[in-house]
């Protein structure tokens, strides 16, 4: 199994991914700091997060052709779109292809939940 990377900061995980994705990554970051500013990004895991205090509530997971935006406590979210998918007992995430399959309703309804 390969050592997970590890990035002193979302710039440095975000500069380390494949174009397309850093796009995509770079677009979810605003939606993030436009819907819920008082979240803080860092990197857990290899992957860019957003957390409340200590508590991880979201992450991003840059994989081939696009790019998940999930939540660590995602089965717990009511997602009346049903955009997330996972069967994991805590975790859910929605696979985002683009920037323009940023639902930003939908979306900051699940993170706003995530925050809670």
């Amino acid at each position: 199994m390969p050592m997970m990377k590890a990035y002193a900061s979302f710039d440095l995980y975000l500069a380390d991914q494949p174009p397309q994705n850093r796009a995509i990554i770079k677009a979810l970051r605003a939606f993030v700091m436009r819907t819920a500013p008082k979240l803080e990004e860092t990197v857990k895991w290899g992957n860019g997060c957003w957390v409340k205090g200590k508590v991880p509530v979201a992450y991003v997971y840059s994989d081939k052709g696009f790019v998940q935006f999930g939540f660590f406590r995602g089965a717990a979210l009511d997602d009346k779109k049903g955009l997330l998918e996972g069967k994991g007992q805590y975790v859910r995430h929605i696979k985002v292809h683009s920037a323009a399959d940023i639902d930003r309703t939908a979306f900051a309804a699940l993170l706003r939940q995530a925050m809670r």
